[in-house]
């Protein structure tokens, strides 16, 4: 799909515009925890964005766009739930004060947002330009499908937050305050310059994103390799992110098969990438799996998976309840 300059410029600004209003309206006065209804509203209205962006591709590009749309809107909305476990395991670490998490996760989600659209641009133009990438990133998606599944049997779930190296660098690199200081992020002290805590998790959050950024582009562009919608549905899965990240809150702990559902689409997406590369290069038993099937499967992994955590979840409520010692007579 070729898209003009003005619809690159409208929909980042837009885009943009939206991320300023909500930082404005969550942070504008004293500092304050993020409530539950809040978060669901703030959900509720990005969601509705994305789906209207949506048929907004569809009036304007057909019907193959906007699916194209929505099946990576979906599968990166999925992934970042797997993101969420890290955020909250980096968040605890940290000891980051409630009052502060969103506007962590705000900053570190727009260092993620830039970043992850250097990554779009450089994969586009290299699929462009070497058509053996499929073969690699389906190789890839497939291997890391695998990896989920093998470390979640084992029980290494992200039970613990390893410090990449970007991290580790700027620890070395500037002086950092004990404590928080308000939301601040630098702070002179003594006539020294000292950042704080609170820029150490953004950069925790931002770089950590950027990591999971190696599965999620791969996986998007296994299910469409225009530039315009991958970007659109990273943003969307993005921006919406944080006010997930209250929203679930205690949940995640619940959504124990959460992990097979990601591995297997991934996995899913692996095959079709390779598929139709192959079919591409003329090999006829190779299917070219359509738009609506992905998009079907995604859909309905993510519903069957989420379903299934919480019947288990439910279970074990009633069987840890069943066995603890009954109440005196």
């Amino acid at each position: 799909m070729s898209v003009p300059l003005w619809a690159w410029i409208a929909v980042i600004g837009g885009l943009l515009v939206v991320l300023a209003v909500d930082l404005w309206i969550v942070d504008r006065g004293e500092a304050r925890e993020f409530s539950m209804r809040q978060a669901g509203y703030w959900v509720t209205f990005y969601v509705a964005l994305a789906a209207a962006f949506g048929v907004m591709l569809w009036i304007t590009a057909g019907a193959g766009k906007a699916g194209e749309f929505f099946a990576g809107y979906i599968t990166e909305y999925s992934l970042s739930v797997d993101n969420l476990f890290i955020f909250f395991i980096i968040m605890s670490r940290f000891a980051v004060p409630k009052a502060y998490q969103h506007k962590v996760l705000l900053i570190g989600i727009l260092l993620a947002l830039v970043m992850r659209g250097i990554f779009i641009a450089l994969g586009a133009a290299a699929l462009e330009r070497f058509s053996w990438l499929f073969y690699v990133f389906g190789a890839f998606l497939i291997y890391t499908a695998a990896n989920i599944v093998r470390g979640h049997l084992k029980g290494d779930d992200e039970e613990d937050f390893n410090e990449n190296v970007l991290l580790r660098w700027v620890r070395r690199a500037f002086p950092t305050t004990e404590g928080y200081v308000g939301s601040k992020v630098t702070v002179k002290i003594d006539g020294k310059r000292m950042v704080t805590p609170m820029l150490i998790v953004m950069i925790a959050i931002g770089s950590t994103d950027l990591l999971f950024a190696l599965d999620s582009i791969p996986a998007i562009f296994g299910l469409t390799t225009d530039p315009f919608v991958v970007f659109t549905a990273n943003a969307f899965a993005l921006m919406g992110l944080r006010q997930l990240y209250f929203l679930l809150g205690g949940l995640l702990q619940r959504l124990v098969y959460i992990s097979y559902g990601l591995a297997f689409i991934l996995g899913f997406i692996g095959v079709k990438l390779i598929s139709e590369a192959l079919h591409a290069s003329g090999v006829s038993w190779a299917p070219e799996i359509p738009i609506w099937l992905s998009l079907t499967v995604i859909g309905s992994t993510m519903v069957i998976t989420t379903v299934a955590s919480l019947i288990k979840a439910r279970v074990d409520t009633r069987k840890s309840e069943e066995s603890s010692p009954t109440r005196a007579s």
